[in-house]
């Protein structure tokens, strides 16, 4: 059964950084994309990064400029580096990952960007 654990989420003052990963367990096969999601209180679910294979990558416009994400396929992980973060910016930041027409998530980090 395929898992995904975020990790890395926590509590940061605005202009900070921070760095969210996900780790996939329960497959040896290899994602064709993974990417990042994030859901704020009252607001739908919304694309943050995606990328698909190695090196095609897909940001939000709000992020752009500010967020990087990168994967190591060979351990089925992807990361997130958030830098200068506002408080708009504060969510849950979920993990989705794809194997064909299969789509996984997980449960979910909690951003909190605030003095």
């Amino acid at each position: 059964q395929v898992q995904l654990a975020e990790s890395g989420g926590g509590l940061v003052q605005p202009g900070g950084s921070l760095r969210i990963s996900c780790t996939a367990s329960g497959t040896r096969f290899r994602f064709s994309t993974m990417g990042w999601y994030r859901q704020a209180p009252g607001k739908e679910r919304e694309l943050v990064a995606a990328m698909i294979g190695d090196r095609m990558t897909n940001y939000g416009d709000s992020v752009k400029g500010r967020f990087t994400i990168s994967r190591d396929s060979t351990k089925n992980m992807v990361f997130l580096q958030m830098n200068n973060l506002q408080h708009e910016d504060t969510a849950v930041y979920y993990c989705k990952a794809r194997i064909g027409s299969n789509e996984f998530w997980g449960q979910g980090t909690q951003v909190t960007v605030s003095l």
